[in-house]
């Protein structure tokens, strides 16, 4: 085991001398350095951006290495001092300028996104806070706008898919996170959460796939809780979004940096692709969730594995990248 491991370690730091010398080799042969390469021969979007993160978080430099951590204030001096340290002239290469201060806010921004998110995660629902209960209360409207609210407390939550008569318990895992996405996505995509729902009672009647019910005789049809799936959703939002599988697809849709409201969005999708997914798998009972929940990570990770994947590229903040 230990010859292996040194076999191992000796192979590690062969490839990295021989990265470092294929890296010089190519300057002198072009006259340019690996990040004028990449953002000139690679366009702009996921490919560009992975590839400029890499290159600086490998980098021997401490200033490239800490460039992708930097305060989005600092991002255009620490552009200025990388073309200084680099002997780049940015009267000669405007453009290189412009690329990698594209590249830094996709990068700074997609760090303090997890940074938002788990802010929210680790924020506990609180029934004696005002502004927690006027959300929890706005999602109740949002979702059935034509049934009041008998009461606080009251067996009615479970219509809308929590477990019991105080939704305060469910948010355990998430904290505010999983409140947050629930209510933006009945508020802001009022209509299809109003039919999403409506589909998790009553699935046999989903205007989604009607003429997929004859096609493959769906005679189960099995609903589920969706303000529990909704938390659920939440969760593999919040961990695409840690494990780095969700830069592909914010780096193809923000041309700067990503926000907040990009990551609801996503849960957005997330729900709507999820409620067909359901469906078209066609379980036969609840106890089929986590076996549905896992097929559905799995598809949606192969799609972020290709560089050129937006997966709701239809949002206004992804009208196209500027090209730079």
């Amino acid at each position: 085991l230990k010859h292996k491991m040194l076999i191992q370690v000796c192979l590690y730091f062969y490839c990295k001398f021989l990265w470092r010398c294929l890296k010089f080799v190519m300057r002198k042969l072009t006259g340019r350095c690996e990040l004028q390469r990449i953002c000139y021969n690679t366009k702009p979007g996921a490919s560009r951006t992975m590839k400029i993160e890499t290159s600086l978080r490998d980098s021997k430099s401490k200033l490239l290495q800490t460039s992708v951590s930097v305060h989005p204030d600092a991002i255009e001096k620490t552009i200025e001092d990388i073309m200084e340290l680099k002997k780049i002239n940015p009267d000669i290469n405007p453009q290189l300028g412009i690329s990698l201060q594209a590249c830094l806010l996709q990068i700074v921004g997609y760090r303090n996104l997890i940074a938002d998110v788990e802010k929210l995660r680790r924020e506990a629902y609180d029934s004696d806070n005002p502004q927690h209960e006027e959300m929890l209360l706005k999602l109740w409207k949002f979702l059935k706008p034509n049934t009041p609210l008998e009461s606080r407390i009251s067996k009615q939550w479970c219509e809308i898919g929590f477990q019991g008569d105080d939704p305060k318990t469910d948010f355990r895992g998430m904290g505010l996170l999983g409140l947050y996405n629930l209510q933006y996505f009945a508020e802001r995509d009022a209509t299809a959460a109003q039919q999403v729902l409506s589909d998790s009672l009553h699935p046999k009647c989903s205007k989604f796939s009607k003429a997929e019910w004859e096609k493959k005789r769906m005679d189960k049809a099995i609903g589920y809780s969706f303000a529990i799936v909704g938390i659920n959703i939440t969760d593999l939002a919040y961990n695409l979004l840690v494990s780095g599988a969700l830069k592909t697809h914010f780096y193809n849709i923000a041309p700067e940096a990503p926000t907040l409201s990009h990551f609801q969005q996503t849960f957005c999708y997330l729900m709507h692709e999820f409620h067909k997914f359901w469906i078209e798998e066609d379980p036969m009972d609840i106890m089929e969730f986590n076996r549905v929940r896992e097929k559905f990570r799995k598809r949606i990770i192969k799609q972020l594995q290709n560089p050129d994947m937006a997966l709701c590229p239809h949002f206004a903040a992804s009208e196209g990248l500027i090209n730079m």
